[in-house]
C-alpha cells in the first residue's frame, strides 16, 4: 500500500534548521529555530530544573500511568500561576484541565474539544501566525478564518482593522485564537490598554477566546506577560487557555504543556473535564510525566521558584537587551522604523520587512539564517555578532 503515499515537502522551519548545520562558515548565524540559546549559542538545561531533577531522581518511586489528565499537582500550580490563586473561576471550580504533550498536544486537544462542542465553528487567527497553528487546529476537522494582525509597513498591531474585521465577518459562537504574549512570528503584542478593550469586545460579539500562552515570562515579565489573559477570564464567560512549558522552563524535548477549558459555571466544568481525559485517550493515551513532576516540583519549593524565576528574567533581560543593540545598530535613515520596531516588540520574535530574496541573500553572502517571512529569533544572536547582523540586513535591503 506505501508506493500510493506521496511525497511532502519539508518542514520550512526544520529545512532551515538542517541547511545551516550544513554551513561549515564559523560565523553563521542561526535566527531561524524558536529555542532560547545562550550567548554561547547553546540551549542548556536550566538551573532549577537541573536541581529538581537530583530531589525527583530520590522522589520517584514508580514509573507507571499518571492519568489520562496528568498531575493534579501540575495542573494545579500551573493555573495558579497563570491565573493567580484567588482566580474566581479557580474558587468557583469553573475550570477543567488536562496535562498534554507540549503546547501542540494542547491546541490539538482544544481544537478536538471545541468540535465535540460545537462542529460547525470557526477559528479565527492572526495574520500571520505560528505556522503549525493551522495543521493542529484544522486537521480536528474545524473551519478556519483569519483576521489582519501584523501590519509589515508600520510593524505593529492594526489593532481597529482586526477588531473591524472580526465584527464583520465572525459569527456568535466562533473562537478567535490569541497569543497570550510575545507573538509568535513577529513578536508585536497588545498593550493592556488593548487587552482591555479586546476583552469587552469579544464579550460582547460572543466570541470565545482561545489564547496560546507559550512564552509566558520572556516578554515584559510574569505579570506583565499575563496582564491579557486575566483581563480575559475576568471579562469573559467561557475560554480555552493552551500553555508550553518548553521555552520559560527550556523543556523542550519533555514536551510539557497544558489545556484548560473555562466553563460558565461548575456543573459544566465536569462535563468538560471529562470530555478532556476521554479525548486525551484517543490521541495519546497518557501524557508523559517527567517534565511535568519537575515544574509542579519547582513550583511547589520557595527556594527553587526563586532559582526559576531568577534565572528566566536573566533570559528576559538578555533578550530585551539584544534588541536594544540591535536596534541602534540598525537606526540609520531609512530604518528607524525597523530599528523601533526592534526594541519595542517582546520575546524571541521579531518579523522584519525583508522580501523571501533578500532572505535568501543574506544566506548565501553572509551565513545568516531567518525564515523567507522575515522572522527572526533574537535569542540566536549575541552581543559580539549583533554589529555584522545588521550591516547585512541593511546591506541586502
Amino acid at each position: 500500500m506505501f508506493e500510493y503515499l506521496v511525497p511532502r515537502a519539508p518542514d520550512a522551519i526544520i529545512a532551515l534548521m538542517e541547511a545551516c548545520k550544513a554551513d561549515k562558515n564559523p560565523d553563521k548565524i542561526d535566527l531561524g529555530v524558536g529555542v532560547y540559546k545562550n550567548d554561547a549559542g547553546e540551549t542548556r538545561v536550566m538551573k532549577a530544573v537541573k536541581e529538581a531533577e537530583k530531589l525527583w531522581w530520590k522522589e520517584e518511586t514508580t514509573k507507571t500511568y499518571v492519568s489520562t489528565v496528568g498531575r493534579p499537582d501540575f495542573r494545579q500550580a500551573m493555573v495558579e500561576m497563570m491565573f493567580g490563586e484567588k482566580n474566581p473561576v479557580i474558587t468557583e471550580s469553573r475550570i477543567a484541565t488536562a496535562q498534554a504533550g507540549g503546547g501542540s498536544g494542547a491546541l490539538r486537544i482544544g481544537a478536538e474539544i471545541l468540535k465535540s462542542a460545537a462542529p460547525d465553528i470557526t477559528v479565527w487567527a492572526s495574520t500571520p501566525t505560528w505556522a503549525n497553528h493551522i495543521p493542529l487546529i484544522s486537521s480536528a476537522g474545524l473551519k478556519m478564518d483569519y483576521y489582519p494582525y501584523y501590519n509589515r509597513d508600520t510593524l505593529g498591531v492594526d489593532f481597529h482593522d482586526m477588531l473591524d474585521h472580526l465584527r464583520d465577518k465572525a459569527k456568535p459562537g466562533d473562537v478567535v485564537l490569541l497569543h497570550g504574549c510575545c507573538h509568535n512570528p513577529t513578536g508585536a503584542d497588545l498593550t493592556p490598554a488593548q487587552w482591555d478593550i479586546l476583552a469587552e469586545f469579544l464579550n460582547n460579539e460572543s466570541l470565545i477566546p482561545f489564547v496560546d500562552l507559550a512564552y509566558f515570562g520572556l516578554g515584559q515579565g510574569m505579570k506583565e506577560d499575563v496582564y491579557g489573559l486575566r483581563k480575559i477570564l475576568e471579562i469573559c464567560p467561557e475560554a480555552l487557555v493552551a500553555a508550553s512549558c518548553s521555552k520559560n522552563f527550556g523543556l523542550y524535548r519533555e514536551r510539557v504543556g497544558l489545556i484548560v477549558v473555562v466553563a460558565k459555571d461548575a456543573e459544566t466544568a465536569k462535563i468538560a473535564q471529562s470530555q478532556l481525559g476521554s479525548i486525551q485517550r484517543k490521541i495519546i493515551s497518557m501524557p508523559p510525566d517527567h517534565g511535568a513532576a519537575l515544574v509542579a516540583r519547582i513550583l511547589g519549593d520557595k527556594s527553587l521558584r526563586k532559582m526559576w524565576i531568577d534565572e528566566l528574567d536573566e533570559m528576559r533581560t538578555r533578550m530585551i537587551d539584544l534588541r536594544r543593540q540591535l536596534s541602534e545598530a540598525l537606526s540609520v535613515q531609512g530604518a528607524e522604523t525597523m530599528a523601533a520596531a526592534v526594541k519595542n516588540q517582546n520575546g524571541m520574535f521579531s518579523t522584519l520587512p525583508v522580501s523571501v530574496e533578500q532572505a535568501e541573500s543574506l544566506r548565501e553572502k553572509y551565513s545568516i539564517y531567518m525564515t523567507n517571512s522575515g522572522r527572526i529569533n533574537i535569542a540566536g544572536a549575541n552581543k559580539d555578532n549583533i554589529p555584522r547582523l545588521a550591516e547585512a540586513i541593511l546591506d541586502v535591503m
